[in-house]
């Protein structure tokens, strides 16, 4: 790569910094200054929680740093300690833990807590007329593409060229699982699930809003919707189980500048983000439960056929086929592998408790690379082929990067990854579902937003500063994510193009 351009993503990266500190900046410095100033005067929020150690209805609960913090919780708010920045909650908790329920909330007010939720989600393209403007969205996301300083001002002419390139193989893609995406339509039913569930375990009646980042209805339109229903707090969850900078980073850098931007316009709201729950024992045990089910599904003579014919090996493999990243963000700082591997430990312990290590064998790959550049090893369409040959007979395949069903499922594992499999020798196949609306899963939903609710609140900012978002090197992010793997013959998929 040409050395003047090495430097060139170190130069987004400080660009991007200042939109995620944006108006924020003396919020910032103040928590930097490490001390115990309040920050802002605040006006108390009050939730209308069901008291869930008795009987009592309509009791308002307000907003305490008194509950545990889940594992990845703690690691960030480790890290925010480490650097000198404290929790919004626990710099006010002194005003808040003085303030006692008000009795006196009539039953219409305790009927609308003004508790909002905020899903954070891909998007993806309804009908085959929405592909091209949807893959345009997609390429011209700086968190996707990076270019060069010189070319970033061609970011979505760039972004333009490629979309119309390969709108006809992706519409074909999406005319193979039904025309369109069911990403929406999954996520709107998590969302209505989820207001039903808090409702029965904790008599919280909140509101649920879906923000897509490359489709409709976009991020701007669901915080939009929030300002016009005056909520006073907002719980973000992208809908992703693992942090990564392109997926849960990116959707959060938006909601930073539309906050930045719109700053008076969200009146007293606090929000707070919940950026990864790969570790929750709730997740853990969803999925478990799902795979499980494939796993039992294998019939006694084909376990059989598979211990005649391999002794050798086990008769059921699982292969936890993750969505990839560039290798370059890993080394740059992105905890996504990390988090990655750790999620699959907790899933692979949760299904040793009742399934013998010698009767199943676990494995870990990563799909959807594109480019000839790195990305995270090793690849599942490299993995496919080796355990055909190796003998595997019985396979599970777990998509273990999404929470619903969308093309990189539906069509980039059922068809593609089935037939290559099954080319290899691949006898009988079975493909774990996503979480979707299953019951643990939405329940354990439910649970991380009244938990975050009662944690100390982390804003988006301090969401970016806990993940190392501030702090990539990302001198490291050169030539591996440069604008040279989009050019024209050269921007070509490992795999069928979709």
């Amino acid at each position: 790569m040409n050395k003047k351009y090495h430097y060139a993503p170190l130069a987004f990266l400080l660009l991007s910094s200042f939109l995620i500190v944006g108006d924020n900046y003396e919020l910032v410095a103040a928590f930097l200054n490490d001390n115990n100033q309040q920050i802002r005067s605040a006006k108390p929020l009050r939730f209308s929680f069901g008291d869930v150690n008795s009987n009592r209805k309509d009791r308002s609960v307000y907003l305490k740093n008194s509950c545990r913090l889940s594992p990845s919780r703690k690691q960030e708010q480790n890290i925010c300690n480490s650097r000198g920045i404290k929790p919004r909650a626990t710099i006010l908790s002194s005003s808040l833990s003085t303030l006692m329920a008000d009795d006196t909330t009539n039953s219409d007010e305790s009927s609308n807590s003004g508790v909002g939720v905020l899903f954070l989600n891909l998007g993806g393209p309804a009908k085959q007329d929405d592909v091209e403007g949807f893959l345009y969205n997609l390429f011209a996301d700086p968190d996707i593409i990076r270019l060069p300083p010189p070319l970033a001002p061609l970011q979505n002419v760039i972004a333009s060229f490629i979309a119309k390139r390969r709108a006809p193989k992706s519409r074909a893609a999406y005319e193979s699982i039904g025309g369109g995406s069911p990403i929406l339509e999954y996520t709107n039913a998590q969302a209505d699930l989820l207001s039903k569930s808090l409702r029965e375990r904790y008599d919280l009646d909140i509101k649920t809003y879906v923000g897509m980042r490359y489709w409709k209805p976009f991020t701007e339109e669901a915080l939009e919707r929030i300002r016009k229903d005056k909520i006073e707090a907002l719980v973000i969850i992208p809908l992703y189980p693992q942090f990564s900078i392109s997926t849960s980073g990116s959707s959060l850098r938006v909601l930073q500048e539309e906050f930045s931007k719109e700053s008076t316009s969200y009146g007293d709201m606090i929000h707070t983000v919940v950026p990864s729950w790969y570790d929750r024992p709730g997740y853990i045990s969803a999925m478990s439960n799902l795979i499980q089910k494939e796993l039992d599904s294998f019939t006694e003579s084909e376990l059989a056929q598979a211990k005649k014919d391999y002794p050798r090996i086990a008769p059921r493999h699982i292969l936890f086929s993750a969505h990839g990243v560039p290798k370059s963000y890993i080394e740059a700082g992105d905890p996504y592998q990390q988090q990655m591997v750790q999620c699959v430990e907790g899933i692979k312990a949760k299904l040793y408790e009742s399934n013998s290590p010698q009767d199943l064998t676990i494995h870990l790959s990563y799909q959807s690379r594109v480019g000839p550049i790195e990305w995270l090893r090793p690849y599942t369409d490299d993995v496919l082929p080796e355990l055909g040959e190796s003998g595997v007979q019985n396979l599970v395949v777990v998509p273990i990067s999404f929470v619903s069903e969308h093309i990189e499922t539906l069509e980039e594992i059922d068809i593609e990854y089935r037939e290559l499999a099954e080319e290899s020798g691949v006898k009988n196949w079975r493909r774990c579902p996503a979480p979707n609306t299953d019951p643990t899963f939405i329940a354990d939903m439910a649970d991380m937003v009244y938990e975050a609710l009662m944690e100390p609140a982390q804003t988006v900012t301090e969401t970016c500063v806990a993940n190392n978002l501030e702090g990539l090197n990302l001198e490291k992010l050169d030539d591996s994510v440069a604008v040279e793997s989009m050019l024209p013959g050269e921007f070509t998929s490992t795999r069928k193009q979709r």
